[in-house]
Formats: C-alpha cells, sequence, structure tokens
C-alpha cells in the first residue's frame, strides 16, 4: 500500500528499538491499536510501516539496506523514545530518527507544518513510554532542534517508570493517563498533519499549475504591462509627495515580543495564587535569558489578572506582539499547566500544552515553556542561552514553593510585603541552603527595607550584602545579586566605580532584568551621567511600563535634567497608575520653577490626597511659589524630628544659602540612603560652589565627578 501523497511511499513509520518489543510486544500491540484508530480517522486508507523484527545495533559502519530510504520518504515519522531509543550506536537512532529528519527537511513540505488551526507541528511525532534521564532528553531535542514534545504513554507510581498497557488503572498513575484516549491522540494528531501536507501538497500543484499558465501568457501582456505600470508609477509619484511619509515611516518589528499574563489559578484556593505567579515569573525568567526576545516585565502585566480587554488590547497597550495566558491547578502534590500563546494580531494560537505532572517536574514545565514559545517566535537561541534556560535554580519543591511566596509578597511594594517576603525567602534557603535566588532574594527584601527606612540602616544593608555576596558564591552569573550588590555600593558604600563594575555586569548578564537597568540609572544620574541614566531608565521603562515606581524615578530623573515638564508628565503617569503615588505631586509642585506647570498641580489639588490641598493654593495664591516654600520650612521645623535634607532643600531654594548649607551638614552626619543624589539636583545648584557644599561631595567622594560634555 502507497501512501495517499503520490511519491511516498507509506503515510507513516514507526522506528523502534527491538529490545522494547521483545519482552511484552508492547510495540506490536501499540501498532495494532493504532491502526484499528486510524480506520475510523480517516476516510482513506492509511498506510503504516513497521517491522515487526528490525535489525538492532547495528554501527555507523555498517551497510543499511538501500530499500530503507525509500521507506523512510513518509509523511509522519513516529519514534517509540524509550530509556534504550537514544542510542547513537543504535541502527534506529541512526538510520531511521536521524536519516527522516535530514531527509524531511529537504522534501518539498518540511520537517514543519502549519495546522489547520494555525499551530505548527513536527512530522515527527514522538511517542514517549518512559520518564528519560536528562542527557537522553537533551539528546534528541538536540536532533529535533527543540523541545520534545509527544504523546506520552507512560505508567507512573512510586519507584515505577514503564510503558501504559490498556489493562492500566488511570486512577493509580500519576499521570493519569488511559490508554485509549491516548491512542486517540496519536491517531488525531496523526490526522492534523497529514490533512495539513495534503493541503500544502495541493497549493503546490495549483502553484505550479498557475506558474506554467503565467509563463504562457507572460510574452502576450508584456507590452500592456508596461504601459500600464508607467502610468501607475506616475500616479504614485503624485500621490508620494502627499502620502509617501505615512507609508514608510518606521514602524518597531514586534514579532518577537511577548507578554506572560497571570495565569489564572484554579485551584479553587485563592491563597494559592502566589504559586501560578510563581510559574508566570520562571517563565519570565527563562524567556528573558533569550536575546532576541522583547520581554515584558510581571510588575507591568499584573494589571490584566481580571481584565475584560481583549488579547488585541493587552498586546497593544504592552507593544507587544504574542500573549502567552494559561491557568495553573495545584492539588497537593499535582499540578495541570495550561498554556497556549497567542498571536495578537491575527488571534492566531501559535502553540498550546496541557501539562499533568508532579510537582517535582514543575521546572521541567517551566523551561520547556519558555523553549517552545522561543521556538514558536522564530527567536535563536545560542548555546549559553539554552544552557541558562535548561538550568534550575533548585530541585526542592519546597524551597522553590516558599520562594514563591516570598516573590509574591516582595512584589506588593509595600513594606509589609517586604517583611513578608524575608519570612519566605529565609524559609526557602532553609529548604535548599544553595539556592542562589533564595539568597538574592533576601538580599533584597532588605535592601529595600533599609531604603525605605523600615529598618536601622547599617544592619539593613549588612544584611543584604551578605546574602548577595552568597548567592554570588553559588551562582557568579546571577544578575538579581549582582543589581543588589551594585545598590548597596552605590547608596551605602558609595563606592562609585566598583557599583559601576557591579550594575554593568548585572546588565550585561540579563540585559531584560528591570532593576539592573533602574539601579545603574540611579548611579548616573548621582554621578551626574544625565545621557546614560536616560537611555537605561528608558529601556526599563520598556520592560516594565505600568511600574509607577519607574515613572517616579524617570520623574526625578527628568527634574535633575532640568526638562520639569516631561518629570510632572511622569509623576502624573505613576499617579494614573497608584493613587497612591499621587503624594509626589505635591513635592514635585513645590519643587517645580516652571510655575505654571506648579499651578496646573495646584489646581488639581482634589487628586493630591492631602488634606494641605487648599492651603497650598490660598499661600500659593497670596505669596507665590516661595510663599509656598517658607510655609514648607516653618511647617518642618515644628516636628520634633524635621528633615534636614528637605530643610536644605527649601532654604536653597529661596536663596537662604547659610541656612541650606547648616541643614546639609547635618544631614550629612546620619544621611539618608538618597542623600547622594544632591550631586545631581539642580536645587542645589546656588551653592553648589560653596566649599561647604564641595566638602561633602568630597566626603563620599563625589568631588572629581564632573558634568560630562
Amino acid at each position: 500500500m502507497s501512501s495517499i501523497i503520490e511519491g511516498n511511499n507509506y503515510d507513516i513509520f514507526i522506528s523502534y528499538r527491538q529490545k522494547d518489543n521483545k519482552h511484552d510486544s508492547w510495540v506490536t500491540e501499540f501498532v495494532d491499536n493504532l491502526k484499528g484508530e486510524l480506520e475510523s480517522t480517516f476516510k482513506e486508507e492509511i498506510s503504516v510501516y513497521f517491522d515487526i523484527n528490525p535489525h538492532d545495533g547495528l554501527l555507523e559502519t555498517h551497510d543499511v539496506d538501500a530499500s530503507l530510504k525509500d521507506k523512510l520518504k513518509c509523511l509522519v515519522f513516529i519514534p517509540i523514545i524509550s530509556r534504550t531509543y537514544c542510542d547513537p550506536k543504535s541502527f534506529a537512532w541512526e538510520h531511521e530518527f536521524k536519516a527522516f529528519i535530514e531527509q524531511a527537511s529537504q522534501d518539498q513540505f518540511g520537517l514543519k507544518v502549519k495546522l489547520p488551526n494555525g499551530n505548527v507541528a513536527s512530522r515527527v511525532l514522538p511517542i514517549k513510554i518512559h520518564e528519560l534521564d536528562p542527557e537522553d532528553k537533551t539528546l534528541l531535542e538536540n536532533e529535533l532542534g527543540g523541545v520534545l514534545r509527544g504523546i506520552e504513554f507512560i505508567y507512573k507510581e512510586a519507584g515505577v517508570n514503564r510503558p501504559l498497557t490498556p489493562n492500566d488503572n488511570s486512577n493509580k498513575n500519576f499521570n493519569k493517563t488511559f490508554y485509549r484516549d491516548q491512542i486517540n491522540k496519536v491517531a488525531n494528531a496523526v490526522k492534523e498533519i497529514i490533512t495539513s501536507v495534503k493541503k500544502q501538497d495541493q497549493h503546490l500543484e495549483e502553484t505550479s499549475k498557475q506558474d506554467f499558465e503565467v509563463n504562457q501568457a507572460h510574452q502576450k501582456n508584456r507590452r500592456t504591462k508596461i504601459i500600464a505600470g508607467t502610468i501607475i508609477a506616475l500616479a504614485l509619484i503624485i500621490l508620494g509627495i502627499f502620502f509617501i511619509p505615512k507609508l514608510f515611516r518606521p514602524e518597531e518589528k514586534l514579532e518577537k515580543s511577548i507578554a506572560v499574563i497571570p495565569f489564572r489559578n484554579l485551584s479553587n484556593d485563592p491563597e494559592q495564587e502566589y504559586f501560578s505567579d510563581g510559574v508566570v515569573e520562571a517563565i519570565l525568567n527563562y524567556l528573558s535569558k533569550v536575546g532576541e526576545l522583547k520581554v515584558i516585565s510581571s510588575t507591568s502585566t499584573k494589571r490584566y489578572r481580571d481584565t475584560e480587554l481583549s488579547i488585541k488590547e493587552i498586546a497593544r497597550e504592552l507593544g507587544v506582539a504574542s500573549i502567552l495566558e494559561g491557568s495553573v491547578q495545584k492539588i497537593g502534590n499535582n499540578v495541570r499547566i495550561t498554556v497556549q500563546l497567542i498571536e495578537a494580531k491575527t488571534d492566531v494560537h501559535l502553540w498550546s500544552e496541557i501539562y499533568d505532572k508532579d510537582i517535582s517536574d514543575i521546572f521541567a514545565i517551566q523551561s520547556e515553556v519558555a523553549q517552545n514559545v522561543a521556538k514558536e517566535l522564530n527567536a535563536t537561541l545560542t548555546s549559553v542561552e539554552k544552557e541558562q534556560i535548561n538550568k534550575y535554580q533548585t530541585e526542592n519543591p519546597e524551597a522553590y514553593n516558599s520562594y514563591s511566596q516570598g516573590r509574591f509578597f516582595i512584589q506588593k511594594r509595600t513594606n509589609e510585603g517586604f517583611r513578608k517576603s524575608v519570612e519566605y525567602f529565609n524559609k526557602a534557603i532553609a529548604e535548599d541552603p544553595n539556592y542562589a535566588l533564595g539568597y538574592a532574594g533576601l538580599a533584597d527584601a532588605y535592601y529595600l527595607l533599609a531604603f525605605n527606612n523600615q529598618m536601622p540602616k547599617t544592619e539593613a544593608y549588612t544584611k543584604s550584602k551578605e546574602y548577595a555576596n552568597k548567592a554570588i558564591e553559588i551562582d557568579k552569573n546571577l544578575a538579581e545579586a549582582h543589581a543588589v550588590l551594585g545598590g548597596l555600593l552605590t547608596y551605602y558604600d558609595w563606592k562609585w566605580e566598583e557599583a559601576r563594575k557591579e550594575l554593568k555586569l548585572a546588565v550585561e548578564l540579563n540585559p531584560k532584568f528591570v532593576n539592573a537597568h533602574s539601579y545603574y540609572a540611579e548611579l548616573l544620574d548621582i554621578l551626574r551621567e544625565n545621557k546614560k541614566a536616560r537611555e537605561h531608565i528608558n529601556i526599563a521603562l520598556s520592560i516594565d511600563p505600568f511600574f509607577p515606581m519607574m515613572h517616579i524615578l524617570s520623574g526625578i530623573l527628568y527634574y535633575h535634567e532640568g526638562r520639569f515638564k516631561e518629570s510632572l508628565d511622569e509623576y502624573k503617569k505613576a499617579s494614573e497608575l497608584d493613587p497612591i503615588s499621587s503624594q509626589y505631586w505635591i513635592w514635585l509642585g513645590e519643587d517645580l520653577k516652571a510655575t505654571d506647570a506648579l499651578q496646573e498641580v495646584l489646581l488639581r489639588g482634589d487628586s493630591l490626597q492631602s488634606e494641605n490641598a487648599k492651603i497650598f493654593k490660598d499661600i500659593f495664591a497670596n505669596s507665590g511659589i516661595n510663599g509656598l516654600r517658607e510655609w514648607l520650612i516653618e511647617s518642618e521645623l515644628k516636628k520634633s524630628n524635621p528633615n534636614p535634607l528637605s530643610l536644605a532643600e527649601n532654604y536653597a531654594k529661596i536663596g537662604k544659602k547659610e541656612n541650606a548649607l547648616n541643614w546639609l551638614e547635618k544631614a550629612s552626619e546620619n544621611p539618608p540612603s538618597t542623600f547622594p543624589r544632591i550631586n545631581n539636583n539642580p536645587d542645589f545648584d546656588n551653592i553648589r560652589s560653596e566649599p561647604r557644599f564641595q566638602a561633602i561631595l568630597k566626603k563620599m567622594g563625589l568631588s572629581d565627578y564632573q558634568v560630562p560634555n
């Protein structure tokens, strides 16, 4: 029997190791069942090549029956993937598996075909009958050029790893698979592939016929086309004067850009939300390793958790071409993860998968999802990127679970959240003392507690540095740890060039890590390298466009650049994203030298969320900007513990230099974390040349840093 497509000898080729059929004829039984299922799936007769007594164990030097090459001319190749199949010395591996991949890659259909639903599938359809050793899985994936996909016939219990049989109880099987259903899945997958190949074959025939007809008419129509073309060209030249600038306006290429929106928590337990968020975080972390991909941070995508916006609308807001969505259901030690990759413009599902696994497989699932996404978006992975994606920070599910809870709380960006995260990160490293990310999480949490004045600075920063160094000791390429260390060297140690080295390294290790760019921007701002600082904060904003703190930091940098209108715009954006951030409008309005911008802030007193809003308006109306600053100074001096830096700023702004320097020196005795920013703050421009101001800069090691040309 030949193939349903002319030129192929078979529709399906079954490849297996003899030893996997010798004991209980599992492969023979599978083939018999598949043939029966195919009869009820296809209208046509589907031909299957299956050698019941195959040659096995031949080395590469042995001759191969020439007829085998003809038998390999098939539409679908089904390897029975076992613990013995992945053997480069075997006949099945070298002369069937590898030979088909090479042959199919060069025929008219190609190794991969587009399915009717828009997904892309390989003509190699693996049937897995054993859980594989990591090195065997890697061997397979290297030949397939991507993540191993297939249909599983695996029975798994504690200490059991064998092929699934028709008589197995699916309730006892950890994989919960039913033999009859798996056979049906194979037949359906084969149908999808063959249907797609048939359509491609028809398209090729039609194209060939059309090419022939066009060639016959070419000479006849050539003169007519030249005349028509000339007229059209003239018309385009005239229209181009008005429209060409729009037609050829460069557009950002978004084909390799993606956002992962929050996965739905189907666990019937709201407290399990941290776990689904952790899955998203891990997938994003892997995707960020892929240099060719633009990846949006989870801080910005969390706003779409319960959104009614369409995929197209979400993608448009985030500036990406693809969206990955999914759901997570965790019950005890079992987890089901459903994912689907969608091309936003067309709403076509590029790829989807359902994983029913034990919790111990969570790391492999996350890595596999990331690799599949990269593959579907045509992103080329370097050898280093492949190594990073296949590297698990821990293989301890309990440690991972605690770390996920820590990340859940730290991303709340509240002081209580930071404290809770410390609790869970400590649990994570107790469960796995070599968990580098756990130590990096602790370093970040203590750093933020110190920066927000929620712990004694020396105590918190000392702990932060200890944990950052421990993380780097375990994993020297961990960007998260290098970024925190760079922040510590900036705001605590004042070691500017060491901080630059750490932050540059963090950016190089993970160019899509928001903190690396934002911390680096802060350092560059302090060093008055405004242009470079703006570059890095803009990158951070592109990765995390809806994170209020990024817009606040951008507003600070714009203010230091003297771009007051842009500064106000950034604070407005922060206020829209998080109403609590609107408190910054008060201080921005108070700082702004542009009276019209200040007036704009004061006229929106209803959004200041401050009982002083009306007072601000009245004082400004009667006494102007300096009157308002005088009032702020008086209000601060009435406090039991006035803020020296705030007083220094306001005295400097109203020209009272001596008062400003006095309070600035007092602030330097116990400097707040942000104290080094005085080096680039224009509010101090009128006292910058004063010897006392320069002495403070010298104490911080900043006197040698000049404004770059």
